[in-house]
């Protein structure tokens, strides 16, 4: 099947401010959504995830055999170079390692120039930590201290993009960006996770990716602390939220609303005004 860089690159990018759970004394736990939705990956739950998110990422878009679905960098690299698809230069939409032999932590580039990579990642954090809590972007040196160990060469239908001199030698390059896709949450969605999320085990989830549109709104409105605005998880402290925004909502249009119409359960009305505030569409 074709694999595309530009939609490879730009659906790992479309992850960037996702993050893993919390346990119940409010540490990150490395539990998050990649390792569950890529098949042979699902033993690698509450582990490190870097590698398991860049493969989740090619399983997506249906190139299972074009890239190493492992949650292990040190077998990544082998098997980067047993296909004789290995390189110490930067590779647009390529993977790159780091550590003493590439096997503390993975990354995709989607740019670069002559001194510096500029890089999507999963479990890091804003100061490039090997172990971190979510999905960000990065810029790391190219060359000396914290550069990285060498790249893998992925076989993308756009061919090879890379700044070594025997793949083309591009001096700078970078994978272009879509318009943003309008953001759409499910009312229905919502209000099954606020019914079941509340009874789950820690880190449990019915529609991570709805809720969590709605979570950064509220922390965004100032009605959720923003270090549990990404769990993805309708829990108690969402529900909160969502009840003082609809108090705020309805004392601001005169409704008159009660208790009852201010609980925390999402409504289509208070959700309709928050998403026109926060830039996304209720849908059903």
């Amino acid at each position: 099947m074709p694999f595309s860089r530009d939609a490879y690159v730009n659906l790992l990018r479309a992850q960037t401010g996702y993050h893993e759970g919390r346990d119940k004394n409010g540490n990150w736990n490395n539990i998050q959504r990649f390792s569950p939705e890529t098949p042979g990956l699902e033993w690698s739950q509450a582990q490190a995830w870097c590698a398991t998110f860049t493969a989740w990422g090619a399983d997506e878009l249906g190139a299972r055999n074009l890239w190493p679905i492992t949650a292990s960098c040190y077998y990544a690299v082998d098997w980067w170079k047993k296909a004789g698809r290995w390189t110490e230069y930067p590779v647009l939409g390529g993977p790159f390692y780091l550590g003493r032999v590439g096997e503390d932590h993975v990354g995709v580039v989607y740019a670069y120039d002559e001194t510096s990579i500029y890089t999507v990642e999963g479990n890091t954090n804003a100061g490039g930590a090997f172990q971190g809590d979510g999905v960000y972007q990065r810029v790391r040196p190219r060359r000396g201290a914290g550069s990285p160990y060498g790249y893998g060469v992925p076989d993308f239908t756009e061919g090879t993009v890379s700044a070594d001199p025997k793949l083309g030698g591009t001096r700078a390059a970078s994978v272009p960006v879509p318009a943003p896709p309008q953001v759409q949450v499910s009312l229905s969605r919502l209000q099954a996770a606020a019914d079941r999320d509340p009874g789950l085990r820690q880190g449990g989830t019915t529609s991570p990716a709805d809720v969590n549109v709605v979570e950064v709104a509220l922390a965004r409105e100032g009605l959720l602390a923003d270090a549990y605005a990404h769990d993805g998880s309708y829990g108690s402290l969402t529900w909160t939220g969502m009840g003082k925004w609809q108090r705020r909502y309805s004392d601001a249009k005169s409704l008159g609303w009660s208790a009852t119409d201010c609980n925390g359960r999402p409504g289509r009305t208070s959700l309709t005004a928050l998403g026109k505030k926060y830039s996304f569409t209720v849908i059903d």
